[in-house]
């Protein structure tokens, strides 16, 4: 006869609709959807919400199965530093080992950022996030979100430098960041980096194709390139300082707030800057990435604010101005 599990795992999938279709260069979406972990330890209950992302090769299937595979660990008692070897980095570990961390600050009655080591978290600025699209219609969304500090630019290749001039046209006092989502290639390199910093852009997200950036070693560009794609967790990461200036960690492609916390001090002690984002999702997968946006240069959590509705208890935005969750949503 087995012993009674310690805990009670839930697996479910939540669509959220967004506002407008969310356009970037491998394609479009009009909902997101995410898969949520709880986990329930006598009256307690952990949450972690995650993100499948099909150029990771995930899917929905797919992380809830991956979820499903470690079930009979995390009901017996499976803490997160176990289930770093449970499971690989991506979307499902990220689920749980964010509900884990949000039960452990339930039962002890310590908030996750204490248990981290941080004294306080203190609201950040995030950047607004623009999809990409034809220069007029992009010039559009920017005059509507020109009073924000920070835009994230989407762009797609070909066109860029007219999408570019047109946003900046349009919001010319707000900073901007740009996108490639892989979408440059070597031989425009340099006239994309030269459309950037004519129109004053502070950084370049994976221009190349992860894995084919080779065209960037060794080169200094006039604008700061980031690594998104071609960063996952620590591995590898000393490889990428002679192409890339920042990382951008997201919790889905680390695998959680526990492997996040340890990639961004091995980033700093590379001398990479810190760029924080996420996927299209509600709060419940913003309030752990917040723990790192102390030392971030950039910070991307825009998630909620491209819904059409957040989740009831989600976190408060006033403009682009995120403030810490309060514990009925998380931590």
């Amino acid at each position: 006869m087995s012993a009674s599990p310690i805990r009670r795992l839930d697996i479910r999938v939540e669509r959220f609709a967004l506002k407008n279709a969310f356009v970037i260069a491998r394609g479009a979406k009009t909902e997101a959807v995410v898969v949520v972990a709880t986990l329930r330890e006598k009256s307690w209950l952990g949450r972690g919400e995650c993100t499948p992302y099909a150029r990771y090769g995930e899917s929905v299937e797919s992380v809830v199965a991956a979820i499903e595979s470690v079930r009979r660990e995390l009901e017996a008692g499976a803490d997160r530093f176990a289930l770093q070897s449970l499971l690989p980095a991506g979307a499902a570990r990220n689920a749980l080992d964010c509900a884990l961390w949000d039960l452990d600050a339930k039962i002890s009655g310590v908030p996750a950022s204490q248990l981290a080591g941080l004294h306080r978290l203190a609201p950040c600025v995030t950047a607004y996030t623009l999809s990409v699209g034809t220069p007029e219609s992009m010039a559009r969304a920017a005059a509507e979100a020109a009073n924000r500090p920070l835009l994230k630019i989407k762009l797609a290749g070909e066109g860029d430098a007219a999408r570019l001039e047109a946003v900046r046209a349009a919001a010319p006092e707000a900073e901007l960041i740009v996108d490639a989502n892989e979408a440059w290639r070597p031989e425009n390199l340099e006239a994309n980096f030269d459309a950037c910093a004519q129109n004053g852009v502070a950084l370049v997200e994976q221009p190349l194709p992860a894995r084919e950036d080779s065209a960037l070693v060794g080169r200094r560009w006039p604008v700061p390139v980031c690594a998104d794609e071609s960063v996952h967790d620590r591995h590898g990461l000393a490889e990428l300082r002679e192409k890339y200036d920042l990382i951008n960690i997201k919790l889905d492609k680390t695998g959680g707030l526990t492997e996040a916390l340890a990639l961004s001090n091995a980033a700093s002690n590379l001398g990479f800057g810190l760029f924080v984002g996420c996927m299209v999702a509600s709060s419940l997968a913003m309030a752990p990435a917040l723990l790192l946006t102390g030392r971030a240069r950039f910070v991307d959590l825009d998630g909620p604010l491209l819904l059409a509705q957040d989740r009831p208890e989600g976190l408060r935005y006033e403009g682009s101005t995120v403030y810490p969750p309060e514990r009925a949503l998380w931590g």
